[in-house]
């Protein structure tokens, strides 16, 4: 049991809480990168509330459905 809780924690650490050497980023992050993206929310655009952003890429990109 406690040998699977330790490959279970580093597989997590490694794979969600530790940021990608390439470019720094973690899965969550890149995902709401995303999300921005294919939502068209761009620097030239209005403003929009980061809430609107986050809502849609947890209703779209969760990783559990």
């Amino acid at each position: 049991m406690k040998n699977s809780y330790i490959n279970y924690a580093m597989s997590v650490i490694i794979g969600r809480a530790l940021p990608d050497a390439r470019d720094g980023l973690k899965p969550v992050h890149r995902r709401v990168l995303y999300g921005m993206h294919e939502g068209g929310h761009t620097s030239e655009k209005k403003f929009s509330k980061s809430a609107r952003s986050v809502g849609e890429v947890m209703g779209k990109y969760h990783p559990h459905g």
